[in-house]
């Protein structure tokens, strides 16, 4: 098969890679891509993902068998629906499917009318009223950007000055865009949180293995949101009783009520979970891979990705033995200094070559391109995506944060508490 992968981070390199590892994938080919993908696969940079007629004709040009979308916006925006319609097999949620993730006040209100466990919440569109009912409101209290915001729409607020001023950057001075015209007001939930990614083929659900995200930009879960900043698979927290309370609460109740609602889900749904004092809630849903979930699950699986992808497409999912290897997987991401506000792009990256022929070691690129001189630079807030593998998790960390050290670059970040949590169990 020729494959046509849609996006340019560490999630699609994470892709890539495990589609190199199938018998069935002949060529991979990447828009845009990055120059880590650009080790496995032919890139075409100067095509963005939301340039939905240009990836048509690149794909109808290198006459792809399968296109996989994998990034959020051309999702929701759908670019499944045009590949479709222009006779693309295609893996990903199409438009009526991916408003999952497009928008929080759908999937609260979803999550309400099928009595799925989430937090209790408020939606508003003017900005007044919801100034009003916070003035009443029990503290802390998260607000939520209701469209796409890079996974960084969401501000904890701990006194109701923080939660007016809140509104204003959320609803008034637009900081997230268009995705702020409406906004979400969530009580605030205590407990661990966990994420689980699901392979879904419109009925049947199955998930992955779990895997718990660092979302603050600073060591103890200080500082801004950002799209993550490294990850550990599995979770100690993550129990077979949460796992059979979540399978029979949450995660095909979902499934079923999307196709209940005439929006048939096919592809992977990620579950944002809280393990609160009452039992796990959802926190929210994304309608893809995660990224950095996708580097520590996707190395620990089994399967052959393309037979999962094909079960997912043709409906077949409930014949397919989902399975993961029995070790742990850690990714701590190396980012640019200033992320997630401003940070300084274009330094050269130094010391990949160590990552080559390294067992149990991934060096997924998140933002990073060629220069004029061929080198690579970085292209981005978050860098590289650097994953060990071990027999257990405190190993997996061990040799994640020793292989950190392997790669330079100027203003190079990180924190350096991924997956601390793992000690307390």
């Amino acid at each position: 098969m020729k494959v046509l992968i849609v996006g340019g981070g560490g999630r699609e390199h994470a892709i890539a890679v495990s589609m190199k590892k199938s018998s069935r994938v002949e060529r991979i080919y990447c828009v845009p891509g990055n120059a880590g993908i650009a080790q496995i696969a032919e890139c075409e940079p100067s095509i963005g993902v939301m340039e939905f007629d240009k990836i048509i004709a690149y794909a109808r040009e290198k006459a792809v068998d399968l296109v996989f979308v994998a990034p959020d916006d051309p999702l929701v925006g759908g670019l499944v629906d045009a590949l479709r319609e222009a006779g693309f097999r295609t893996f990903g949620p199409d438009r009526k499917a991916a408003i999952l993730e497009g928008s929080k006040a759908f999937s609260k209100d979803l999550m309400k009318k099928y009595n799925i466990p989430t937090a209790a919440y408020e939606t508003f569109d003017d900005p007044a009223e919801a100034l009003r009912y916070l003035e009443t409101a029990k503290m802390p209290i998260v607000l939520k950007a209701d469209g796409l915001a890079l996974g960084k729409g969401v501000l904890i607020c701990n006194t109701l000055e923080e939660a007016r001023a809140g509104v204003k950057e959320i609803m008034e001075d637009k900081h997230f865009g268009s995705a702020g015209n409406r906004m979400v007001v969530e009580e605030f939930m205590t407990g661990r949180e966990v994420s689980v990614l699901s392979f879904v083929d419109g009925r049947t659900i199955k998930p992955m293995t779990s895997a718990q995200d660092h979302k603050r930009a600073k060591d103890g879960d200080q500082g801004l949101n950002t799209g993550g900043m490294g990850n550990f698979s599995p979770s100690p927290f993550y129990t077979e009783e949460v796992d059979a309370y979540c399978k029979k609460y949450i995660y095909q109740p979902t499934v079923d009520a999307m196709a209940a609602e005439g929006r048939p889900f096919k592809g992977v749904i990620f579950f944002g979970l809280m393990l609160t004092p009452e039992g796990p809630k959802v926190l929210e849903y994304n309608a893809r891979f995660g990224d950095p979930e996708a580097q520590v699950v996707l190395c620990r699986m089994k399967n052959d990705i393309m037979d999962v992808v094909d079960a997912c497409i043709d409906g077949t999912l409930d014949q397919v033995n989902l399975e993961f290897e029995d070790n742990a997987a850690v990714c701590v991401v190396l980012a640019s200094d200033g992320y997630p506000v401003s940070y300084q792009k274009g330094f050269e990256i130094r010391g990949l070559e160590n990552f080559e022929g390294k067992e149990d070691y991934y060096c997924f690129h998140a933002g990073s391109k060629f220069d004029a001189q061929g080198r690579v630079v970085t292209n981005g807030g978050r860098v590289l995506g650097v994953t060990a593998k071990g027999a257990t998790l405190k190993e997996a960390r061990a040799k994640a944060y020793d292989a950190a050290e392997w790669v330079t670059f100027d203003n190079k970040y990180m924190r350096h508490d991924i997956g601390k949590a793992i000690e307390e169990v």
